[in-house]
């Protein structure tokens, strides 16, 4: 860390002069390693229409966050990341097996899952104030042990997609074909929604449930919205993702406001531009 902290001393902001705001140089660094993540993922959220899953992931990290911490773990993060795996594994598997639609059986489970977070946290009288972190977000407490592991989680997610990308491809122009040639249909399903369920609980007490799904979505949104061919639409998303992000955490820090928030707004922004620029074309 203390490369970082010197390379970050060279940049033209007060919370960067050298031996100041750690805290600052730690969330961007965390940005720099995370909105990659994001970005890379979203394009294939976005092509196989998952942004509703997506956000169904982020409820069931919450649940595993208040069964984590009713057991008495001094990390309850650990919990979360078992249940929210098997509740990305569970539905994947259903919605395979199920005669239902995908979106009816997303729902179903997604309302589940918050109802019984919400019941958890709050039975017997207990205050629901404490869980406020990890809805909002915040992404100044982030730790360099924590960036280290997130770093870890960009590395195996970079791996893993050398080798599903051809078969996520596949599975978000036809799943019925793509089965056809070859591609573990529910194996592949599996295998990325318990990748997100990962990004999303590691990621969830810095960016914030209520807007995680967004910086999930937005991404690759605004890149369909610019580009034609599958490779400028990867680089495009990654590109937004870190951009809003740099200037989210500068944005947030002047304007005293939650740095989660302020990125996807900032997404928002971005996609309204480029979704209206082809109407005044």
């Amino acid at each position: 860390m203390a490369t970082w902290y010197t390379l970050v001393d060279l940049l033209p902001f007060e919370w960067a002069e050298p031996g100041r705001m750690l805290f600052m140089k730690n969330a961007l660094l965390a940005i720099l390693i995370v909105t990659p993540l994001f970005g890379l993922l979203s394009t294939m959220i976005v092509n196989n229409r998952m942004a509703f899953f997506s956000d169904a992931l982020g409820h069931g990290a919450f649940t595993g966050i208040v069964i984590g911490a009713l057991a008495g773990l001094v990390e309850p993060l650990w919990a979360s990341l078992l249940f929210s795996t098997c509740f990305a594994v569970v539905v994947s598997l259903v919605k395979y097996k199920s005669r239902m639609s995908n979106d009816t059986v997303i729902g179903a489970f997604s309302s589940i899952s918050v109802a019984l977070g919400i019941f958890l946290a709050t039975f017997g009288g207990r205050g629901f104030a404490k869980m406020n972190r990890y809805l909002i977000g915040d992404l100044l407490s982030i730790t360099p042990d924590e960036i280290l592991v997130i770093g870890l989680v960009l590395l195996a997610v970079l791996v893993l997609w050398v080798f599903l990308l051809n078969r996520l491809v596949a599975l978000s122009i036809d799943s019925s074909l793509a089965g056809s040639r070859g591609v573990g249909v529910l194996g592949t399903d599996m295998l990325f929604t318990a990748v997100i369920a990962v990004v999303v609980t590691l990621s969830m007490s810095w960016v914030g449930l209520l807007v995680i799904n967004a910086m999930l979505v937005l991404p690759a949104s605004i890149a369909r919205n610019v580009t034609t061919n599958l490779r400028a639409y990867t680089g495009v998303s990654l590109a937004v993702a870190a951009f809003a992000g740099i200037l989210g955490l500068i944005v947030s820090y002047e304007a005293g406001s939650v740095a989660g928030a302020t990125i996807v707004l900032i997404l928002g922004i971005l996609f309204l531009l480029t979704f209206l620029r082809p109407m005044r074309d």
